[in-house]
């Protein structure tokens, strides 16, 4: 990577045609898949911490199932990165999809907790080789034009799958605990074979163009670009804060500082996912028109905003309640902002004629350590000093992240964001 990375178009689309060409299909199953995965991790959901308990442990055991397959994405990361490069995409795609449908199907068979713990965390194995390929896949086929739009959409897929899928696991729980993961399972290998099929017949899915373009954008030379680096911090941010900090402290916040029902805890999730999704679905093309990086710096301002304001709703009577909401649903709208943008600006970097496995599995790590660190840093913090404390530092990470988006070059073409000077 030198001074400027290689801005290289997709042959179908040529230039200045980009911003008008339409998403392709193969695109439109990838997303089908997407949303499948996630509304299968809402329906196993409910079950899972149920079903560890029902071996005999603890709350902190159960819940360290549910922290075993965050953990094995994390580990295999930079595995699934290298193999995606070497095997191709639809081959990990596919593997991966197969991989959780045998885990999650193993789960339903497990008959002790530590063979639950065992084969909940191989999940993490087949979750990271598919999200890492699905990324790949989908920011190489979209039109330089559409990356941003494609972007949303892949993290709108996964937002809903995860909002319908908890209801269904719900009803399949009460009829028995092992459903939701038969029901995930067989699921999963229907899509395998459905998807697969589709991907077979497209002729850009596995397609070799010149052989000088092939070199995969390695995690080593993306970091040699500003603009990955600045990615990777509002990544962990994200992680941290959105996906983290928010679900692990946001019930305990209302519970233990606010005296409230857990009802409002779940209302005030609900209205940051339905802020998040509104603007994410409004505004996913957004940073093809506009740059990526004014719309990630209003993302993360937004979500800056939202984190440190939670801490004010420890205010008396039904003006807390209103600050809690309020904030909860400004943190959403810089979430939708930011998740589409940032991604896309990794996809820049990578382009349309290589493989971005590496720098992708990069990418994804960072959340990930973000969503592992994040609640456990926050929850010392809330417990040892203060909520309000807690949610400052979530904020600063947030605010440091702007910073680094906001030190990047300015004035770069909308779609680029800066790369041309990166």
């Amino acid at each position: 990577m030198g001074a400027a990375p290689q801005r290289d178009r997709p042959p179908e689309c040529p230039p200045g045609d980009s911003a008008r060409a339409t998403l392709p299909w193969e695109v439109w199953a990838l997303l089908a898949g997407s949303f499948l995965v996630a509304a299968g991790y809402g329906i196993v959901a409910p079950a899972l911490p149920v079903f560890a308990r029902s071996f005999g442990v603890g709350v902190t055991a159960a819940s360290a199932v549910v922290s075993a397959l965050p953990v094995m994405r994390l580990l295999f990361a930079p595995v699934s990165g290298r193999l995606v490069a070497r095997t191709g995409e639809r081959t990990m795609y596919l593997t991966g999809l197969l991989v959780v449908a045998a885990s999650t199907g193993a789960c339903a068979l497990a008959t002790s907790y530590t063979q639950l713990l065992v084969f909940r965390g191989l999940g993490g194995i087949g979750s990271t080789m598919f999200t890492v390929s699905a990324f790949s896949l989908m920011f190489r086929l979209a039109p330089e034009g559409r990356r941003g739009q494609a972007s949303g959409l892949f993290t709108g897929a996964f937002l809903l799958g995860g909002v319908t899928g908890p209801a269904f696991g719900g009803l399949l729980v009460a009829v028995d605990l092992r459903a939701p993961f038969v029901v995930y399972a067989v699921a999963l290998v229907l899509a395998t074979i459905v998807v697969g099929a589709l991907l077979a017949r497209s002729r850009q899915v596995g397609a070799r163009r010149d052989g000088t373009q092939e070199t995969p954008l390695t995690i080593g030379a993306a970091l040699r670009v500003p603009m990955y680096r600045a990615a990777l911090v509002s990544s962990l941010a994200t992680g941290w804060a959105v996906q983290g900090v928010r679900v692990a402290l946001v019930p305990l916040f209302v519970a233990v500082a606010l005296g409230r029902e857990p009802l409002w805890a779940g209302i005030a999730l609900t209205v940051f996912a339905v802020g998040d999704g509104l603007v994410l679905l409004a505004t996913s093309g957004l940073s093809d028109r506009r740059g990526r990086r004014p719309v990630v710096m209003a993302g993360l301002g937004l979500v800056t905003l939202g984190t440190a304001s939670i801490a004010l709703a420890q205010v008396p009577g039904a003006l807390g309640l209103v600050v809690l909401l309020g904030a909860s649903a400004i943190a959403g709208a810089g979430a939708g902002l930011l998740q589409p943008a940032q991604g896309a600006a990794v996809a820049d970097l990578v382009g349309s004629r290589r493989s971005g496995g590496p720098a992708l599995s990069g990418f994804q790590m960072a959340a990930d350590v973000g969503a592992i660190i994040g609640p456990i840093a926050a929850g010392a913090l809330a417990e040892n000093a203060s909520f309000p404390v807690a949610f400052g530092l979530s904020a600063v990470i947030a605010l440091v992240a702007l910073v680094a988006w906001q030190r990047l070059p300015a004035g770069s073409p909308p779609g680029e964001a800066g790369t041309r000077r990166a």
